[in-house]
């Protein structure tokens, strides 16, 4: 099994628009790491998120602006042999993104924004938002400085057994000895 770095856009944008929630880190106000886990949208290199319009973490934000968000796909632990504990990996797919926040103010562009993030998670719906709701919802930009997406533990061969999604697949081709 071996680690690999995934430089095609199409399955890059496959493995986010198959995620349901993206791993926001940022900077907290007392300089330490703060790590959210949040739904999302997704447009031509675009994540937008939304949260409410003050607190903790707009503070955060308004303290240092960049950001780090990861997506991550799939979780199957795979083996080459059972009874080797370093031959035990976790199959997944990730993508790292860093880019710099800009708050939208403009409430036909939240509207707009949050219509992306709504089509995710409730395709084919129309959605209408009251002023008072657009005015108070923070909505943020973030295009993508920065894109890296990789691979991990992706096989040689066939794995002998996948564990993921509660539930126990025997792939092996071979038994063990």
């Amino acid at each position: 099994m071996k680690t690999v770095q995934i430089d095609n856009k199409e399955q890059v944008e496959n493995i986010i628009s198959s995620c349901c929630i993206c791993y926001v880190g940022l900077i907290d106000t007392d300089n330490t790491p703060y790590v959210i886990p949040m739904n999302f949208g997704y447009k031509d290199g675009v994540v937008y998120l939304h949260s409410a319009p003050d607190g903790h973490l707009v503070d955060c934000i308004y303290k240092n602006s960049k950001i780090c968000i990861t997506f991550n796909l799939g979780q199957e632990l795979v083996f080459q042999h059972p009874k080797v504990a370093c031959s035990y990996r976790m199959r997944s797919k990730s993508v790292v993104c860093k880019g710099k926040v800009n708050f939208i103010e403009d409430l036909q562009e939240k509207e707009e924004i949050l219509n992306v993030i709504m089509a995710k998670y409730v395709p084919d719906k129309a959605f209408s938002y009251s002023e008072p709701a657009l005015k108070n919802v923070k909505v943020w930009e973030i295009p993508l400085d920065k894109v890296s997406a990789k691979e991990f533990a992706a096989p040689h061969g066939k794995p002998k057994i996948i564990y993921g999604n509660s539930s126990v697949n025997i792939v092996s081709d071979h038994s063990n000895k």
